[in-house]
């Protein structure tokens, strides 16, 4: 016999998920310019061993409204650091996790086989519903049919006349031109490879990143010391026989014409130092009277004067491109990437070489010490969220709310992430945090991650989600390259652009009733909210939401 029912989009069902202990989902509010998610879960209770194909659909639906994906399961070597994880986990042990949101096969038809849980992702594009300056419910049927075994199943969504609100705040995961370029086996910026870079800033900006990392140079990020990842340098440079540079533009000029069809509101430059302790440069490619060489890398010394001086004509050169074509105010910098308290002497020597040029401009770095912000050594700090207690403490006391946060592969105890084996609920509650903290902007290192550690080879993220062991699955990317140059989501990008949302439904009820109000009907069900503790259940997840959104449909 087949069975069927609606269940919550931050539910991860395994293929042995008791059926029976899901909870069901009935209904949602909406707002015009969003998109609501949800999963019809399937079980056959037969003992045949087969595997059967079940049609699924919905009716009463405008056309075009409503789309279906299969919830696909990905290997997972390692869902955990051993010994470095709490009781707010799925499951700990390697396994196969659902995670990759395909595209239907066999026209529409969801594999079946007995015994276990499969679900279909369904997504409800709301801005194709009709307008109306009224409070509308729409009853929709869903269908999953098996020869004469036909189930159907109602969701009302309660439409509200208005849109969430844009808010004022920046979110990053950094993109990796080279990655992609390796797993299609183009060349760097070849037309194909400018086809599949902004099919996946198309993807990235769909799910809430309006802040992308701009490769002027080649990242100097993720590379081991004396290695280097494939040349991916926008900023054309030429070096003349006495040591002056010639700069051309004309690649970052396409890259952020894309980005402005593609909806990308920042530019994040990459890192003018290199990681974990800013001591070198960047790889930088130039052509000279020997070719076309790498100029400046592992073996340049961030503060020796060749570099200085390059920094120096390089650098008011771009601003004043930038200027020129308005898009300056747009850009935000980096020193170096998680530099450790050891490294603070020489982040202050490497930051002093470009402070002066670029003090007009956000300045920004990943780093969890809050030496570098009491000495002055970084104003716009980016904390982990497991290290953000004195950042928020020193940010209140000065009556800033500007504060940044950021998460990896470290960050597995107490706090949001992303990991394969966390609750879907536990990914989507950071956005609760953010609001309540007027947190500014959210900065994670992969969105496309598709090498190993220190990038020595590329990995395939189908087979390995962990990037050869380097951490937990999960951590790396948070969509997967299809077949065709397109991004294909995962079900952890979706509940993170969910708990956007969230944030921006708070901002809503917050201009209706009062900030007040509004976070104590928040915390009235889950309690205070810290970082260091989640709602890791969908029940409770969803609960918050629903009085959230019932509060601003009584007062507009």
């Amino acid at each position: 016999m087949l069975h069927a029912k609606l269940i919550s989009s931050l539910e991860k069902c395994f293929a042995d998920t008791p059926f029976a202990s899901l909870p069901e989902v009935k209904s949602a509010y909406a707002y015009r310019n969003i998109t609501v998610s949800l999963q019809l879960a399937l079980f056959s209770d037969a003992t045949g061993h087969r595997r059967s194909f079940v049609p699924v659909s919905c009716e009463n639906a405008p056309e075009g409204s409503v789309t279906f994906r299969q919830v696909e399961l990905i290997p997972s070597g390692m869902p955990v650091y051993p010994n470095n994880y709490d009781e707010g986990y799925l499951r700990v042990t390697p396994g196969l996790f659902p995670d990759l949101l395909a595209p239907m096969q066999m026209r529409g038809a969801s594999p079946v086989y007995d015994g276990q849980t499969r679900c279909v992702w369904i997504d409800i594009d709301m801005s194709k519903f009709p307008e109306s300056d009224k409070q509308q419910d729409y009853e929709l049927i869903f269908k999953a049919q098996r020869g004469e075994e036909l189930i159907e199943l109602p969701y009302t969504v309660t439409l509200l006349p208005l849109d969430l609100p844009e808010v004022d705040f920046k979110v990053t995961q950094w993109f990796h031109c080279d990655c992609l370029a390796t797993y299609y086996n183009v060349p760097v910026f070849s037309e194909r490879h400018w086809e599949i870079v902004e099919n996946f800033v198309k993807a990235a900006v769909r799910n809430g990143i309006n802040t992308l990392l701009t490769p002027i140079f080649t990242p100097p990020l993720d590379t081991a010391v004396g290695e280097e990842r494939k040349t991916v340098q926008l900023v054309g440079v030429r070096r003349t026989g006495n040591n002056r540079y010639i700069f051309d533009f004309s690649k970052l000029d396409r890259w952020i014409d894309m980005c402005d069809r593609c909806g990308v509101k920042f530019f994040e430059i990459s890192h003018l130092f290199t990681q974990w302790g800013a001591a070198h440069a960047p790889k930088i490619m130039a052509d000279t009277p020997e070719g076309y060489v790498r100029i400046f890398g592992w073996d340049t010394n961030a503060t020796g004067p060749e570099y200085k001086r390059f920094l120096h004509r390089f650098l008011p050169a771009f601003l004043e491109h930038m200027k020129e074509r308005g898009d300056d105010k747009r850009c935000i910098f980096h020193v170096s990437d998680e530099p450790g308290r050891d490294h603070l002497k020489q982040y202050l020597k490497s930051k002093a070489v470009v402070s002066e040029i670029i003090k007009d401009y956000m300045t920004i770095d990943a780093l969890s010490k809050i030496d570098f912000y009491e000495s002055g050594a970084v104003h716009n700090p980016v904390p982990s969220n497991n290290h953000i207690e004195p950042f928020l403490e020193a940010f209140e006391r000065e009556g800033r709310h500007d504060l940044w946060t950021y998460y990896c592969c470290g960050q597995c105890i107490g706090v949001s992430n992303r990991l394969f084996a966390m609750p879907g609920a536990r990914t989507r509650f950071i956005g609760i945090q953010f609001y309540k903290y007027h947190i500014a902007g959210f900065l994670q290192w992969g969105f496309n991650f598709y090498n190993n550690q220190g990038s020595y080879d590329p990995v395939n993220p189908y087979m390995d989600s962990t990037g050869n062991g380097f951490v937990p699955s999960g951590d790396t990317y948070s969509v997967y390259p299809a077949q065709d140059g397109t991004a294909l989501d995962s079900m952890r990008i979706i509940q993170f652009r969910e708990g956007l949302e969230d944030r921006r439904a708070l901002e809503l009820c917050e201009t209706l009733i009062g900030r007040e109000k509004t976070l104590a009907a928040v915390e009235e069900i889950c309690g205070n909210v810290v970082f260091s503790k989640c709602v890791c259940d969908s029940v409770t997840m969803l609960k918050i939401r629903a009085a959230i959104d019932k509060l601003i449909a009584e007062n507009i």
